[in-house]
């Protein structure tokens, strides 16, 4: 056995009914390593690191844990193997501090003794370079701090092969970075590190190996030194895959939205939004950079007739004929009725876009039922638009009747996103339109989006990949604990300001 090797598997595989998550997978993960494991959506990358956490059980195969063939029912036969996970929800509790959350659920963490856990967790924070505060409210963190936490609890629990599911998903550059700095000094230190990721860069900066599954097979491992963005992607999707995103120049902009003085509380009634202005233009994607809960939610929301604005507020709309309407205090059926073509892609596409009992076909009527056209006497144009969407995005479904919440969180961000294109919007917004779509998905929305730039569509996108939004947006709004912090043009400005924004308040304003 290779003395490095800290798991290998053989033939797993996980089924859930008759879809197949992981067919006979074999693979290595080693000592001392940063192994990154892509794949499109629904390839298994999580369900198979799920497996070694023991949040599920193969049905067949085998695990060898430090050469041992090793059993894992529960996190708890992770925990004792070390094995350790940080999934992207994290699991802490809001009112407890750090060192409670690091000690609660450790058999016989009632006796503990807070004061020594706060020592140790202060040695592993100067061993890594974390920056911890033991005795610090969840309540009090950052998303980064939040995160850190997880990684030290698991750390104190004894893990020496640690799994981090989409861990940047979140962090702003300045935060990534520190985290990659922490991962090498684990790797250093003799950690198995894994990463569930699908940002390509990330990997080519970071791993030192990567493993690629399709369809819940293993394909290959590939040495990061001779890998590409190209050849990884191709090896997931089995083809060649375009990966460049088109910006044309704005043609002949005109202003669609005036936002003044826009305050929004959240429904707990904390301030999420305080005193943002900013303009919109047909023809231009303009994106929202925020570090997460910065209000980009509320600000979608309140244009869209959804959230209250706090008096003094506006939402001027000027329609091609330059008539004006403020939209501030109305609600989403007048916005509708005064024959303004609004398009919204929320953040929860199941509790907000979409009915999660219908199909998508009935989910397509909803629309047409908005525009006054029954939808008991005609389902012709809504299955055509469905079907439609179902070939052009590849919506993997039984049947167009299928209830969307049968179908994977990718998909269902499919039917929502193709809904509200083929709507035909003056205004598209949309809040995290790629959030759980593979690569090249992800490039197809990005190109959808900048075709209905090219039709003089305003388009708001609100994403978290900043790589992404540098390369797709004309200018972008830097929103900061829900102030405004600059309007920015994408084309010039860097990554780094763009974070730096994201987390400090700058006394300077760009330039729109």
């Amino acid at each position: 056995m290779d003395d490095r090797s800290a798991v290998r598997m053989e033939n797993v595989t996980k089924r859930f009914g008759s879809v197949v998550a992981n067919d006979h997978v074999s693979m290595n993960i080693n000592y001392g390593e940063i192994l990154s494991i892509l794949g499109e959506n629904g390839s298994g990358k999580t369900t198979l690191m799920n497996m070694l956490a023991g949040i599920y059980y193969p049905d067949e195969g085998y695990f060898y844990v430090n050469g041992s063939e090793v059993t894992i029912k529960s996190p708890h036969d992770a925990f004792e193997l070390g094995i350790g996970m940080i999934h992207q929800h994290f699991k802490l509790i809001d009112v407890f501090t750090a060192a409670e959350n690091i000690i609660l659920g450790i058999e016989g963490s009632r006796t503990y003794d807070l004061k020594e856990v706060n020592r140790r967790v202060r040695e592993i924070a100067d061993q890594y370079g974390f920056d911890i505060d033991p005795e610090q409210k969840v309540y009090e963190m950052s998303v980064a701090q939040k995160q850190t936490l997880e990684i030290v609890k698991i750390l104190y629990r004894g893990a020496n092969i640690l799994i981090l599911d989409e861990p940047t998903a979140v962090l702003t550059p300045q935060e990534t970075e520190k985290l990659f700095k922490i991962l090498r000094a684990m790797r250093s230190d003799g950690k198995a590190i894994v990463l569930i990721t699908h940002k390509l860069n990330e990997v080519l900066e970071l791993s030192d190996r990567v493993t690629i599954l399709r369809k819940g097979q293993y394909i290959t491992t590939i040495p990061t030194p001779v890998a590409t963005e190209q050849i990884l992607t191709e090896a997931m999707v089995g083809e060649k895959v375009t990966l460049d995103i088109d910006r044309p120049l704005p043609v002949n902009p005109q202003k669609r939205l005036e936002i003044r003085n826009l305050t929004v509380y959240n429904e707990e009634r904390v301030k999420a939004l305080e005193d943002v202005s900013f303009d919109v233009y047909s023809g231009e994607i303009l994106g929202i950079a925020g570090i997460s809960g910065c209000g980009q939610k509320e600000l979608l929301e309140a244009i869209a007739g959804l959230q209250h604005i706090e008096e003094g507020g506006k939402v001027i709309y000027t329609d091609p004929e330059g008539n004006e309407k403020d939209l501030a205090g109305i609600s989403v059926r007048e916005i509708r009725n005064l024959g303004i073509h609004l398009s919204f892609v929320p953040e929860d596409r199941l509790g907000m876009g979409l009915v999660a009992s219908m199909g998508m076909t009935e989910n397509m009527m909803l629309k047409e039922y908005d525009r006054g056209r029954s939808p008991f006497l005609d389902r012709t144009s809504s299955l055509k638009i469905a079907d439609e969407i179902q070939k052009e995005l590849d919506v993997i479904t039984p049947s167009l009747d299928t209830p969307v919440r049968k179908l994977s969180g990718g998909n269902v961000q499919k039917v929502l996103v193709g809904r509200e294109i083929a709507a035909e919007p003056t205004i598209l917004m949309t809040a995290y339109a790629v959030r759980g779509l593979d690569i090249s998905k992800s490039y197809t929305i990005y190109n959808l989006l900048t075709e209905q730039k090219k039709k003089g569509v305003a388009v708001i996108y609100v994403g978290e990949d900043l790589d992404v939004l540098l390369a797709l947006a004309d200018r972008i709004l830097v929103l900061c604990g829900g102030r405004q912090n600059g309007i920015l043009d994408a084309r010039s400005v860097t990554k780094e300001e763009v974070g730096r924004r994201m987390t400090n308040i700058v006394s300077e304003e760009a330039a729109a």
